[in-house]
């Protein structure tokens, strides 16, 4: 096992001063990472996909690959396209799901728990949210005009 250090920084200067800002977050027990590089179609696909290891739902396909709800420690997902978005959509076990738009070059960063994997990190609904957080399911991901290439990294216990 390893120690996955993953850094944040901001670098600008605005009339001459600086507003840098970095961030490091050291994360225990690591023995597992998945970086691919996948492409992703104007059809909506899926991405990336957890469950509990001895589930059946394992023997999905996902573009990226399928991990162990308990394991995912962290999860960035970058477009590489230098133009087109993609949408990327999270659902959770209850089917409620959330999106979010990923313009090009930008990256979404999912935590997942410390000791938990990504069990019990999200919940969404179609109103005011009293906070029960449910497992991640899936990802699944929509490119906007065109195909693009997204980079999928994914550290696990």
């Amino acid at each position: 096992m390893a120690t996955l250090t993953t850094k944040i920084i901001e670098e600008i200067t605005l009339n001459n001063n600086s507003y840098n800002s970095e961030r490091s977050l050291d994360i225990s027990s690591v023995n597992e990472i998945v970086k691919r590089i996948v492409t992703i179609s104007t059809t909506e696909t899926g991405l990336l996909g957890f469950a509990t290891a001895s589930s059946t739902d394992l023997a999905k396909s996902y573009l990226a690959g399928q991990f162990d709800e308990d394991d995912v420690r962290y999860i960035r997902i970058t477009n590489l396209d230098s133009t087109n978005h993609l949408t990327l959509t999270f659902r959770d076990e209850d089917s409620t799901e959330f999106g979010i738009k990923v313009d090009a070059g930008h990256s979404f960063i999912y935590p997942g728990d410390n000791s938990g994997g990504v069990k019990d990190t999200m919940h969404a609904a179609g109103s005011a949210i009293t906070v029960s957080l449910n497992d991640l399911v899936d990802i699944t991901a929509i490119a906007d005009t065109d195909s693009c290439d997204v980079e999928v990294f994914v550290g696990s216990a």
